[in-house]
């Protein structure tokens, strides 16, 4: 009896420990925005191929900056640098937790910074397959997650979740991510647009690691099923902790990009 009884108190014990889908995935992010938490800032330079349905090639080079944020959601900014008609395109991006999103274009054909709609955040960035709303850096509170299930992907062990965006105007009703087991990074995510429709899906590839700690990948792939067109991005000279500031990323630092 008393065996039965101890086996029937670790039975409700697990009953009332086991967690829902809901729980586990917001866990998975929650773990994955901890781990990535305290890099400071983050420069690197990026080379974008666009290909069109045909497999015709365009190429730009560009350069990132990311200041992490306390409180809020990270600022971004992104130069343009080839080809010399968008040299010195640049755009800026403040994610917020909960608000929406500042983003701004400066245009220097046109010598002048265009503020980006909340409307307008679905469309394309540059004429990429990647939108406005996928260079906003992923805060935990901006989305409902739930878990599917394990499943590897090119040979590394991952989570399956759910994400849904809680805020306005996203072009997307969800996205399926795998998460690296190991690394707590994105491995893969498959978009579906308004109408619930398989979209676009990205690949992330070759991680490396920095300060023994933070993952960034070096390739980015986003291939659009309803278009067939494709955008690669290949990430190069990734440098932390540069001494970034706020005064780098305010909207005056779009005009003076060089």
């Amino acid at each position: 009896m008393k065996k039965l009884g101890l086996l029937f108190l670790v039975l409700c014990s697990a009953f009332a420990y086991a967690q829902t889908p809901e729980e586990k995935g917001l866990e998975i992010a929650v773990k994955a925005d901890k781990r990535d938490n305290g890099f400071g800032d983050v420069a690197s330079k990026m080379t974008m191929t666009l290909k069109n349905a045909n497999g015709d090639e365009s190429v730009r080079e560009m350069r990132s900056k990311t200041l992490e944020m306390t409180g809020d959601g990270d600022k971004g900014l992104t130069i343009f640098d080839k080809p010399a008609d968008i040299k010195g395109t640049a755009f800026l991006s403040f994610t917020h937790i909960l608000d929406a999103d500042d983003q701004w274009l400066y245009l220097p054909a046109l010598k002048r910074v265009k503020r980006i709609s909340s409307k307008n955040k679905s469309g394309p960035f540059m004429g990429s397959e990647f939108a406005f709303e996928d260079l906003s850096s992923r805060e935990v509170e901006k989305y409902s997650y739930l878990y599917i299930k394990d499943e590897p992907v090119n040979g590394e062990d991952a989570f399956v979740i759910e994400v849904r965006p809680k805020y306005k105007y996203s072009g997307y009703t969800r996205s399926v991510v795998w998460i690296s087991k190991e690394k707590y990074q994105p491995l893969k995510i498959v978009y579906y647009d308004r109408k619930n429709s398989l979209l676009k899906t990205m690949s992330v590839s070759d991680y490396q690691q920095y300060l023994g700690q933070y993952w960034r990948p070096n390739v980015m792939v986003m291939t659009n099923h309803q278009t067939k067109k494709e955008t690669r991005l290949d990430f190069s000279d990734y440098q932390f902790k540069t001494g970034l500031t706020k005064r780098d990323f305010d909207k005056s630092s779009l005009k003076r990009a060089r």
